[in-house]
């Protein structure tokens, strides 16, 4: 599954760090710390299912995605989480592999990820990360940005 990310960045013209973690049960702040970065650039990829069709949102692995944000980002009426096999099926990938590209479907950023000048995302797997740059990517799979994760107070 790595290299099969690796090629895609590659056809994207994404310039990618690969990382491997050796465990895949790590919290977000003992990934962030392996890679040495702090939490907020620690990116979660996650496939919901809007008016039927699936798509990826990527957010900081912290900040909780609001579905009225996101249904309204993307204009649906109807938005939910993809169960496992539902994300398994429309990626190609495990629910906590999912790359931020590679998969074919439409893609939202969330808006705060355009801060960092780089996170870190899943690479294919449980174990392996690709740190990118967040305004790249949004321009390379056409993604949708736009403030969708809920204000924790």
């Amino acid at each position: 599954m790595r290299s099969k990310v690796i090629d895609s960045a590659r056809d994207l013209g994404l310039d990618v760090n690969v990382q491997r973690l050796p465990d895949t049960r790590a919290s977000i702040a003992d990934t962030a710390a392996a890679v040495g970065c702090g939490a907020a650039r620690i990116a979660s990829c996650t496939v919901y299912v809007a008016d039927g069709d699936p798509i990826v949102c990527v957010a900081s692995a912290g900040c909780p995605v609001d579905p009225d944000l996101l249904a309204d980002a993307l204009d649906v009426a109807e938005i939910r989480l993809a169960s496992g096999s539902e994300t398994r099926a429309a990626t190609g990938y495990p629910a906590a592999g999912v790359p931020p590209f590679g998969h074919g479907l439409p893609v939202v950023v969330d808006e705060v990820l355009l801060t960092h000048p780089t996170v870190w995302a899943a690479g294919g797997d449980g174990c392996t990360l690709v740190e990118l740059a967040p305004e790249r990517l949004a321009s390379c799979t056409a993604a949708t940005v736009a403030a969708v994760t809920a204000v924790v107070a």
